[in-house]
């Protein structure tokens, strides 16, 4: 049996996935990325590596790919494909009715449309705020001086929602920390910070080519007061995928892998 490696080096998390030669996930892991994306690459892969007893290290595998936003500093890896197309293939062999995705990462927010075999037919990206990303949801979470997963939950409690009128992170941390001094409701405010993120993926949605569902990759996938903003602000229905959002770059990169490693047969 051969296998194949994705690893998907992100500025927040950095993800590894196995695929065996049928396409069947057979390992896969999820760690903190640390300041050297060499140094998150080999922790990540030594990982993943260990959980499949065929496996000594990563040049062991038949084909490696290495994505995301390190991508270059992937050990071992026979290529690297951006993760943008990772996405696209991650989720496409997920989910092969889903054409749109909105990907929100650690630094930046895409849109991407998928083609009938996986490939990007579009995509748009805003990487020039980090406003709706997940560095913002932590910024966030911290003037709620509440964990990330709690936080994520706080929104869906909410009869009303306090608009967050700020863009910049900096400036809606502050108005945020205000209106919590303020003494007002705390779930409002939350189901503002997540309305504010759903106005900004708007764009990216219709140019990705969303006309009645979409879903979501990256860590704020698991976002469900986000998911539920979404719905709302955007009337599109969001596919949750049966796969950890959070790893489809690292599995559209190990496909990549799989394909590009049984084709040189």
């Amino acid at each position: 049996m051969k296998y194949f490696g994705g690893c998907d080096v992100g500025s927040t998390y950095t993800k590894a996935v196995i695929l065996d030669e049928n396409g069947k996930m057979v390992a896969d892991t999820t760690i903190k990325s640390k300041i050297n994306s060499e140094q998150s690459a080999i922790a990540a892969m030594d990982e993943v590596i260990a959980k499949v007893p065929e496996l000594k290290s990563s040049k062991d595998l038949a084909y490696l790919i290495g994505t995301g936003y390190g991508r270059n500093k992937v050990p071992f890896a026979d290529e690297n494909i951006s993760e943008i197309s990772c996405h696209a293939m991650g989720v496409h062999v997920t989910d092969p009715s889903v054409k749109a995705i909105i990907d929100i990462g650690g630094q930046d927010v895409k849109g991407i449309s998928v083609d009938t075999d996986g490939t990007v037919k579009n995509f748009a990206m805003n990487d020039k705020c980090s406003a709706g990303t997940g560095r913002f949801f932590e910024a966030m979470a911290r003037s709620f001086e509440l964990p990330l997963p709690e936080f994520s939950k706080l929104s869906l409690t909410a009869k009303n929602v306090i608009p967050i009128t700020a863009q910049c992170t900096v400036f809606a941390e502050s108005e945020v920390i205000t209106l919590v001094g303020e003494g007002k409701p705390m779930d409002e405010i939350a189901a503002g910070i997540e309305m504010a993120v759903a106005k900004r993926c708007f764009v990216m949605a219709k140019k990705a080519g969303a006309t009645d569902s979409i879903t979501l990759t990256g860590g704020c996938a698991k976002n469900d007061g986000l998911k539920e903003a979404i719905e709302h602000v955007l009337k599109l229905k969001v596919v949750e995928l049966k796969t950890d959002p959070q790893l489809m770059g690292a599995l559209g990169a190990a496909e990549y892998a799989r394909q590009k490693g049984l084709a040189r047969k």
